[in-house]
């Protein structure tokens, strides 16, 4: 899970709002939403990172509070999210994001700037994904973050990190610099354009060694 900043919201998500009897059923320009919602969030899902695309057969338009308890968020673009479609149609036990939440609430928000997601996120190195408190129970049992299928990927993505920095270490014959941490790190989330899935394990991996530097 990473850090979303919000942007502008859609316009026609503006003007429907203000139409008399408006709600999320009769919003008719989702096209446009999940457009706005997957740039944003940079084509990775919000809750596993996996690969989402403005297409309403490759994600879900995710209400974080959900609609059946909190109808008066339900056209809330910051209560907007691009989830994917964490394997619907299979069993529950294989399911994850937002077809396994529900109707859930979560204690944290990833596009809520106070909630300091990426501060509340740590992983194994099997590819745990791991937190806290109730939120550490919510990853589990609402989000089944840890399927085995999440986990692999996020190992795959914490294995690459790891033989980067081995190889540098080989190829420098010493301690690699800090500048090639932050040069490492930010090739990995700059730009403007799209992440590649689970790119954030990395970024927590390097971003704690720059952390140890810096002590």
């Amino acid at each position: 899970m990473r850090t979303i900043t919000k942007g502008p919201e859609p316009r026609s998500l503006t003007a429907h709002r203000k139409r008399p009897y408006s709600d999320f059923a009769n919003y008719l320009d989702k096209d446009e939403l999940r457009w706005a919602l997957v740039s944003e969030q940079r084509g990775l899902c919000c809750y596993c990172m996996g690969r989402v695309k403005a297409d309403r057969t490759l994600m879900k338009i995710e209400h974080w509070q959900c609609q059946a308890r909190h109808a008066d968020r339900q056209l809330d673009y910051h209560n907007l999210l691009a989830s994917c479609h964490g394997q619907g149609g299979q069993p529950p036990r294989l399911q994850h994001c937002d077809t396994k939440k529900g109707n859930t609430d979560l204690e944290f928000n990833p596009a809520d700037p106070g909630h300091r997601i990426e501060t509340r996120i740590g992983y194994e190195p099997d590819g745990t994904i791991r937190s806290e408190g109730e939120f550490d129970d919510q990853l589990n049992k609402v989000l089944n973050l840890n399927l085995a299928l999440l986990k692999n990927h996020r190992k795959r993505v914490l294995d690459g990190v790891l033989d980067w920095w081995k190889l540098e270490k080989a190829r420098i014959r010493g301690p690699v610099p800090r500048d090639r941490f932050v040069r490492e790190r930010d090739k990995r989330i700059g730009g403007d354009g799209v992440l590649t899935p689970y790119c954030q394990v990395a970024v927590w991996w390097l971003n704690r060694k720059l952390d140890r530097m810096a002590a």
